[in-house]
């Protein structure tokens, strides 16, 4: 008999209001019921921020210390646990085990950040243009911080979003995606067993009617949210129609651009790991491989050569390098793509279909896909796939290869291989993204620096690093004024 999942609300687990539930499945093997899980409605979710305010006073209140300390015992136990949520999380969304115990590993370093800076939420001191008067900012708590996160990264991404939310202190409701929803429970559980306190943290679980519910909350002061440019600018909309603050991490078309003069060995694990690593479901992944024309050839014909040799399979299989895609709608949008690059002209040189070897069938698994004579205006060089599928692009210079990289909507991460420190150099000031990489893949994010991008993939705030702790609190301004009478500030006082 399959499992039934519960909400975690205001420090007791329970099932939706409603009654429903939806079901949760292996998408390497799609007739494995992981278990059921509530499908919550806007009844769930009130009952959640009421008891997030409930909490708030008492939470805000306790020491940003002691709050670190909490953060820092749930450290402990996702090292601990490592492996048990890696092996869970690998059966729920896919992506091999290596690569889960990755997800984890960000987790516990975030973790170990966050709690770490809860002893340098700073605020300023400056001097005050009169006598005898102090000023100062203070950092405070936002309130009630809703969370949205997207299924690849279900460990990861919570905690990016999460631990320094709770570290200034403020409370959460957590809604993760019907897709993952058992991985972010076991990161929920984490931090319940490290002590933090009932109503702190929310889970609630459910599809878009839930997180619809959350960003229209009355009672939510924050958003920060994962997942599509589209469904990111309708929850943009509508916080700032209510006033919210609002942060958002959305999609990519990320390039990689291969100079003449680079290291191709160095290149081709590169590409291998950023185009195909997640099954080529990560919003950093290299899509776009950019390649000079005096290296085209060889890098293709190596690429192609490497690529085949990639074993697809259960992620849980210890000689598994590539995953599934996460559900049948995911399949059937990589499906169409492969159908529209070659309407568009382009030549598919490797993969294109699903695999349906022995032990595949019951998966959602598509062999890794490379198309070239790709041109920067074919909507498989603009739009993102989310799957595994490279477009390869050729070009003459360096000034021609940004140009391409920068003739996306989205700005998320780019990379280039070149020895030329000039080249380099140049591209880190042009290229229009919030992450670069030097002789390295899109993919690698460290959780002590900022993670995010520019036009259609963010609005201007970041995950992770120290700038993610202004987003999660307010700045107070406080004078004080010692001098026993009125001081008018602003006065002009100079004399002609």
């Amino acid at each position: 008999m399959a499992t039934i999942f519960h909400n975690y609300i205001g420090g007791t687990w329970l099932p939706s209001s409603s009654g429903r539930t939806f079901e949760d499945r292996n998408p390497a093997r799609w007739s494995e019921l992981i278990g059921h899980f509530p499908q919550s409605s806007a009844e769930d979710i009130n009952q959640a921020v009421e008891a997030a305010q409930k909490a708030l006073p008492a939470w805000r209140r306790l020491p940003a210390p002691q709050r670190g300390e909490i953060l820092r015992r749930a450290g402990d136990l996702l090292r601990a646990r490592k492996n048990e949520i890696a092996r869970a999380m690998t059966r729920e969304m896919g992506k091999p085990f290596f690569e889960t115990r990755g997800d984890v590993q960000e987790a516990i370093d975030t973790a170990y950040y966050a709690a770490s800076e809860t002893r340098r939420l700073f605020g300023y001191t400056v001097p005050s243009e009169l006598p005898n008067k102090f000023n100062m900012t203070i950092r405070q708590p936002v309130g009630v911080v809703g969370v949205i996160t997207a299924w690849n990264f279900p460990v990861a991404v919570p905690s990016w979003k999460i631990f320094p939310a709770l570290a200034c202190g403020n409370t959460v409701v957590f809604k993760p995606s019907e897709d993952a929803p058992h991985s972010g429970m076991l990161l929920v559980q984490a931090l319940l067993d490290a002590g933090l306190p009932p109503g702190v943290l929310n889970l609630v679980h459910g599809n878009a009617e839930a997180g619809a519910a959350l960003v229209e909350h009355p009672g939510v002061n924050a958003i920060s949210f994962t997942g599509s440019s589209e469904v990111g600018a309708r929850i943009g909309g509508i916080c700032g129609r209510l006033h919210k603050r609002c942060s958002l991490e959305m999609g990519g078309k990320n390039p990689l651009i291969v100079l003449e003069d680079a290291d191709l060995d160095l290149v081709l694990e590169g590409v291998l790991w950023g185009a195909f690593g997640t099954t080529g479901q990560r919003c950093t992944a290299t899509s776009r491989l950019i390649l000079h024309q005096a290296v085209h050839d060889e890098v293709v014909e190596r690429l192609c050569a490497a690529a085949r040799q990639l074993r697809l399979g259960d992620g849980n299989q210890e000689d598994t390098n590539i995953g599934p895609l996460i559900n049948p709608a995911a399949l059937e949008k990589v499906q169409r793509y492969v159908e529209l690059g070659l309407k568009e002209g382009a030549r598919l040189v490797l993969g294109g279909q699903r695999a349906t070897d022995p032990g595949l069938e019951d998966g959602f698994f598509f062999k890794p896909t490379i198309f070239v004579d790709v041109t920067p205006e074919m909507r498989i060089a603009q739009e993102e796939i989310f799957g595994p599928v490279l477009s390869v692009l050729k070009v003459s210079s360096l000034e021609e290869a940004i140009k391409v990289a920068n003739s996306v909507r989205y700005g998320l991460s780019a990379s280039i291989y070149t020895r030329d420190l000039t080249k380099a150099f140049q591209a880190i000031q042009e290229l229009e993204s919030g992450i670069v990489y030097v002789n390295a893949p899109t993919i690698g994010a460290e959780a002590h620096l900022p993670f995010g991008g520019v036009k259609q993939t963010g609005n201007g705030h970041r995950e992770g690093g120290w700038e993610v702790f202004d987003f999660y609190t307010e700045t107070k301004t406080v004078y004080i004024d010692y001098s026993g009478r009125l001081q008018r500030a602003q006065i002009d006082t100079a004399q002609d």
